[in-house]
């Protein structure tokens, strides 16, 4: 499953760059304003069913509380990349062990509705791996299997009215957890190029 993922990515020597794939949605919501770069880490955890690692946000946070994410987040000036700004946030937000990360590639950018364009980095996690999530930041991380979004059933599609404009929306639940949002539409991207590897 893994090699069919590796095909889908793009090559990490050949980075996407904004805007993003859903640039014309948010210029209606946010118009031609400058995105935020900012960058976010799908991670793997490898093994014979691979597991995509997801947070939970605390409930106290300014933005997104309580939802699901991945880890990751703004691009600081020191950093040199996606994949730099993407191992930085995942060690601050989750004590990921970046020795442990082997980036495997990119899916393409996409932009909030907050202000920013997102370069999702998709990447191997040791099995060995442990997670030590910030407590000011994070709630949880949980796993959830690879081929739990492989199965279409899974994907549930839903139209929300936002700021006058109606919008097509995804999400996928697992066991309690509600993955909506830029998440799941990131996901979603993932699941599109897969099936196009």
């Amino acid at each position: 499953m893994m090699d069919v993922v590796q095909r889908a990515l793009r090559p990490l020597s050949q980075p996407p760059s904004a805007p993003g794939w859903n640039h014309a949605q948010m210029s209606d919501l946010l118009g031609n304003t400058e995105r935020l770069p900012a960058a976010v880490l799908i991670g793997l955890r490898d093994g014979d069913e691979p597991r995509m690692v997801f947070t939970v946000r605390t409930d106290h946070l300014s933005s997104h509380a309580g939802q699901v994410s991945f880890p990751g987040g703004r691009t600081d000036p020191g950093d040199e990349n996606a994949i730099t700004t993407a191992l930085r946030e995942s060690e601050e937000e989750i004590g990921l062990d970046r020795t442990l990360v082997t980036p495997m590639g990119y899916l393409d950018c996409f932009e909030t509705i907050s202000g920013f364009s997102i370069t999702p980095v998709v990447a191997r996690i040791a099995p060995e791996a442990r997670f030590r999530p910030a407590p000011d930041e994070v709630a949880e991380v949980f796993e959830v299997p690879l081929a739990f979004f492989l199965e279409r059933d899974n994907l549930k599609r839903y139209t929300m009215e936002f700021r006058g404009h109606r919008r097509e929306m995804v999400e996928f639940d697992h066991s309690g957890h509600r993955i909506w949002g830029a998440t799941a539409a990131m996901l979603e991207n993932l699941l599109q190029r897969m099936e196009h590897a």
